[in-house]
């Protein structure tokens, strides 16, 4: 009853026998069923935002909606909702082990309804055996429907973990560009200012050539230059530094910085200064550590650019857009498109060995939802060993199926609830941190494959197995599997 009413003392209201014949399960009750049932029920009326159920308090009543609209909101993290409407039976259902609510109950709009106890089903089944199909079936479809929106919920959780580990790995390529991008104006600028100062001066034409093809030489090989440590490259740019010093040309140690990183030295330097007068050297080292500096950025534009057209490419497979949902799939690819989606969950501290036999050939799988299961799996390995320890993940050819396995170093699964594992709802997490659903969804996404998933725990090692058929059987329909890629 909703909160509004509970402390009245009138007479209690029954429903009308015309608002009863308005709810399709009762439509075409005999007239004397229909009265008891009338005479059992009790009427609800609820104004917009009445509250008709809190959490913890016992589900003992069947519900039935003339007018109006009633919504269930669940606590906490889980913002699922479940709405009831004119016509529809909701409620506690003869059959159903539920006891408590775990919802607030409110009407949207001005409603009506009505309710019978559980004490009375006994008796409605009785007189009214149709009812017992028809309260099955609606069961049914309730659990079906539950069921649909915890494994929903599962998903948009898992997408949430991996959307925000895409956001970060896609940041730092991003935020490299854009640096680089910036510094390639500032660059821009000495250049011209450089190349303005070698326009007026006096330079001869020979001099201008001889400056051109060292600048032109000097920049191309710049990008094929080995990496230098701290040390190496301090002492470069001290010697460079003090060489140009000593000849004194302006801004010298300003510019032995870039003039390193183009691989000069002093000794490459000399025959600039036996070609080309003293006071024309200062702009065109400047000309040419800005060609340099440009040339390195545009580079990590292209790298940093490039890592996010690879992580894009990665999403695609991943998710195996504009594909069709089941082909040809190459699993290696899938654990490896998995392991860089979930790559920011690596980095504090977990090794990853991967073991794979390439003899293994494509298979025919739906690649979005197998990727599901590797995600979990791998999920779970890494919530396992809590952020630090061995990650292993091994394929095998055998006669007839191609094996993968996961395997971690964390603790191990207890015995007593290794027969629970892949139960639905079934978690060992903490609240809002797991549904209970991603083993069971990867449970019946292998067995949908024809394949078959196990695992074997101990201490130090524990390992999900998962077998993919090498072949479909013949003249076999795949299954339409109930899990949406």
């Amino acid at each position: 009853m909703p909160e509004t009413a509970e402390n009245h003392t009138e007479e209690t209201v029954h429903p009308a026998m015309s608002d009863l014949r308005t709810v399709p399960m009762f439509a075409d009750l005999p007239e004397e069923d229909l009265e008891w049932m009338r005479q059992q029920m009790e009427s609800i009326e609820l104004e917009p935002g009445d509250i008709y159920m809190r959490p913890g308090q016992p589900i003992d009543r069947l519900m039935v909606m003339f007018d109006g609209e009633i919504r269930a909101e669940w606590e906490g993290g889980d913002k699922r909702t479940f709405t009831m409407r004119s016509g529809q039976v909701g409620g506690l259902l003869p059959y159903s082990r539920l006891k408590n609510t775990q919802f607030t109950g409110h009407a949207v709009v001005k409603s009506r309804g009505a309710s019978l106890h559980k004490e009375h089903f006994p008796e409605m089944l009785r007189r009214m055996p149709v009812l017992n199909e028809r309260m099955v079936y609606l069961m049914a479809d309730r659990i079906r429907e539950t069921t649909k929106l915890d494994q929903q919920h599962e998903k948009l959780m898992a997408l949430g973990k991996l959307s925000a580990g895409l956001a970060h790995e896609l940041n730092n390529p991003a935020s490299a560009a854009r640096r680089a991008a910036d510094c390639i104006a500032s660059a821009l600028d000495d250049f011209r200012r450089a190349n303005l100062e070698l326009s007026q001066s006096d330079l001869s034409l020979e001099d201008r050539v001889f400056l051109s093809q060292f600048e032109y030489d000097h920049a191309r090989l710049s990008s094929c230059m080995e990496t230098m440590d701290t040390l190496e490259r301090s002492e470069r740019e001290e010697e460079l530094g003090g060489y140009l010093e000593s000849l004194n040309v302006p801004d010298g140690w300003s510019l032995a910085a870039s003039l390193v990183d183009a691989g000069l030295t002093k000794e490459k330097m000399q025959p600039i200064f036996g070609k080309v007068q003293k006071q024309f050297v200062a702009p065109g080292m400047k000309r040419f550590a800005a060609t340099v500096t440009m040339a390195r950025l545009v580079a990590e534009i292209q790298s940093a650019t490039g890592k996010i057209s690879e992580l894009v490419r990665v999403v695609k497979e991943y998710s195996y857009m504009d594909q069709m949902p089941e082909q040809e799939t190459d699993i290696h690819e899938g654990l490896d498109n998995t392991l860089i989606m979930l790559k920011y969950r690596l980095k504090g501290g977990i090794e990853v060995i991967r073991e794979y036999d390439r003899s293994i050939p494509k298979l025919c799988l739906r690649g979005g939802e197998v990727n599901q299961v590797w995600t979990n799996l791998i999920g779970n390995a890494i919530d396992a060993m809590a952020g630090k320890g061995l990650l292993q993940i091994r394929t095998h050819l055998e006669p007839r199926n191609a094996l993968i396995e996961i395997i971690d170093s964390g603790p191990g699964i207890p015995p007593e609830i290794r027969s629970r594992i892949f139960e639905p709802f079934f978690t060992t997490k903490g609240v809002n941190e797991g549904t209970g659903l991603g083993l069971d969804i990867a449970y019946r996404i292998v067995t949908n494959h024809r394949g078959d998933i196990t695992f074997e725990s101990k201490p130090g090692d524990t390992r999900f197995c998962v077998r993919f058929p090498l072949r479909r059987p013949a003249a076999e329909t795949a299954p339409v599997s109930e899990v949406p890629s």
